[in-house]
C-alpha cells in the first residue's frame, strides 16, 4: 500500500510529470523500443517500406496500450488529463506511425490521421496566440478535420460502443485529439464571426497588413522605407473613418459588431509599424541562433513543397516536426525569451520568430496534407502517369494536328506503363498489391483517352 501510495504521487517540483510506475515500466521499455525501431526504418532509404512489417508493428504497439489502459484503471490515473514519460514516447510513437501509413498510401486510415491532428492543433495554436487570421485561413483546417471526424465515426460506428476503447484504442487518440482542435477552431471562428459584414473587408486589410509588416521585419532596415509608408498612410485613412473612436455602420450610423477585434488589430498595427520604422529589423544577438535555424527550416520545408511529388517520404517530416517542436519549447506564455537576460525578447524580435515558427508549422501542415492516397512503391508509376497526362494536356492545348509520328512516343510510353500490370494490378517488387490503385487506374485511363482523342484528329505525313 505504502508503494502504491509513492508510485501515485507526483515527482519532486511542482509542475513537472508524475513518476512511471512500476506496472508502467515494462510498457514504457517495449513503447521506446518500438520507437527505436521506427526510427532505424525511417532511415533506411536503400528499400520501400514493407506494409506488413509496419502494420505488424503497430498492432504489437495497440496491444501495450490496451495493457496501459488496464494499469492507469487500477491505478486510479484513467483521468485524460495524467500525463507521464510514457504519454511522450506513445505521442512520438503514433506519430511516427501516422507519416509511415501516409508513406503507405494509407491514408484514408485512422493511424494516418494521428500527425495531421497534431499538426493541425499546433497551426491553430499559433494562430490564436498572434490573433491573426481571417475565415478562410481556418478553411482548410475545418475541412481537414471535417474529413477525420467522418473517418473516425465510421470507424466508431463498426465497434461496440461498451469495449470500443479497448477493442480500437487508437480510437481513443485519436478522438480527444479530434475534440481538442475542434474546441480550439470554434473559439477563433466565434471571434471572425462576431464582426459585423460592413467591417469584415477592414478586418481582412488590417490581417494583411499586420502580416506584412511581420515580414517586412525580416528584411534589412533600409529597404523598408517607401512601403513602410505606404501602410502608415493606410492605416490612418482607416483610423479616420472611426466616428468618436468607434468605426459606424454606414447604413444606420450605429455602432457596428466587432470593435473590440478591428480596434484591437488597428492599433497592433500602429504599434508594430512605429517599432519597425524606430528599430528596423533587429534581432538580438543571442536570439540569432534561433532565428537562423527557423530561416533554414523554412528554406528546406519551402523546398519540399516544390519537389515533394517526386523525392518526400512523409517519415522525412518527422525530423522537421521534432525540431519545431524544440524551438517552441523555448517560448514561455508564447515568448521567446533573452538567454543571457531571462527577460522577453523585443517585440520586432517576438514577432519575426513567432510568424517564423507559425510559417514552418503552415509548410508542415500544407506537406502532410497534400501527401496522396498511393504507397510509395507505386508513386513512379504514378508520377510517370502525372507528367504525361500534363505532357498529353499540352499537346492537346497547343500542338494542332499531330502525324501518327509525333504520337508514338506517347503511345509506347504509355504502353510500357500498361505492360507493368499483372492481371490488371500494379504489383510491388514483392507481388504485394500496393494502396492506390484506383488513383493510378484513373490516371492511365484518362493518359489513354486523351491519346485516341489526338489520334482521331491526327494527319497524314
Amino acid at each position: 500500500m505504502h508503494r502504491q501510495q509513492q508510485q501515485q504521487k507526483p515527482c519532486g517540483k511542482a509542475g513537472e510529470q508524475p513518476l512511471v510506475s512500476d506496472a508502467e515500466q515494462p510498457i514504457l521499455n517495449t513503447l521506446i523500443s518500438v520507437r527505436n525501431r521506427l526510427a532505424a526504418l525511417k532511415k533506411d532509404r536503400g528499400n520501400y517500406y514493407r506494409p506488413n512489417d509496419i502494420v505488424g508493428l503497430y498492432n504489437d504497439t495497440l496491444e501495450q496500450v490496451r495493457l496501459l489502459y488496464g494499469v492507469r484503471k487500477s491505478e486510479n490515473h484513467d483521468n485524460i488529463m495524467f500525463k507521464n514519460r510514457i504519454d511522450s514516447v506513445l505521442d512520438e510513437c503514433f506519430q511516427l506511425f501516422s507519416l509511415f501509413y501516409l508513406a503507405l498510401g494509407k491514408s484514408k486510415e485512422i493511424p494516418a490521421t494521428y500527425v495531421q491532428l497534431v499538426s493541425i492543433k499546433q497551426n491553430i495554436e499559433m494562430l490564436k496566440e498572434s490573433g491573426i487570421y481571417t475565415d478562410a485561413d481556418l478553411e482548410p483546417f475545418r475541412t481537414r478535420l471535417r474529413d477525420i471526424r467522418e473517418i473516425a465515426d465510421n470507424e466508431a460506428s463498426n465497434e461496440e460502443s461498451d469495449e470500443i476503447y479497448m477493442a480500437r484504442p487508437e480510437l481513443k487518440l485519436v478522438f480527444l485529439r479530434l475534440s481538442q482542435c475542434e474546441k480550439e477552431l470554434g473559439e477563433l471562428e466565434e471571434n471572425t464571426r462576431i464582426i459585423s459584414d460592413e467591417l469584415m473587408p477592414i478586418y481582412e486589410e488590417l490581417v494583411h497588413i499586420r502580416r506584412r509588416l511581420t515580414t517586412l521585419s525580416l528584411l534589412p532596415h533600409e529597404s523598408l522605407g517607401d512601403e513602410a509608408r505606404a501602410f502608415q498612410k493606410r492605416l490612418i485613412e482607416i483610423d479616420d473613418t472611426r466616428v468618436d473612436d468607434q468605426f459606424v455602420s454606414a447604413e444606420t450610423g450605429e455602432v457596428a459588431e466587432g470593435q473590440t477585434q478591428i480596434v484591437g488589430l488597428l492599433e497592433e498595427c500602429f504599434d508594430r509599424l512605429h517599432d519597425l520604422m524606430a528599430e528596423g529589423s533587429t534581432v538580438p544577438k543571442d536570439m540569432m541562433p534561433v532565428y537562423d535555424r527557423l530561416m533554414e527550416i523554412r528554406l528546406q520545408l519551402e523546398k519540399l513543397l516544390l519537389t515533394s511529388r517526386w523525392t518526400l517520404r512523409e517519415t522525412d517530416l518527422w525530423s522537421y516536426q521534432v525540431q519545431l517542436q524544440d524551438i517552441d519549447a523555448l517560448r514561455k506564455n508564447g515568448q521567446f525569451k533573452d538567454s543571457s537576460t531571462g527577460e522577453p525578447a523585443p517585440q520586432q524580435a517576438q514577432a519575426a520568430l513567432n510568424f517564423l515558427l507559425h510559417k514552418c508549422y503552415n509548410l508542415l501542415y500544407k506537406l502532410l496534407s497534400s501527401s496522396e492516397p498511393v504507397a510509395e512503391t507505386l508513386m513512379p508509376v504514378h508520377n510517370q502517369l502525372r507528367t504525361l497526362r500534363r505532357c498529353l494536356l499540352e499537346v492537346k492545348k497547343y500542338g494542332g494536328p499531330l502525324s501518327a509520328r509525333d504520337l508514338y512516343p506517347y503511345q509506347m510510353k504509355l504502353s510500357s506503363i500498361d505492360n507493368l500490370r499483372v492481371d490488371g494490378k500494379f504489383l510491388d517488387d514483392e507481388g504485394h498489391v500496393p494502396e492506390g490503385q484506383g488513383i493510378v487506374m484513373s490516371l492511365l485511363n484518362e493518359c489513354y483517352d486523351l491519346l485516341y482523342e489526338l489520334m482521331a484528329t491526327e494527319v497524314d505525313e
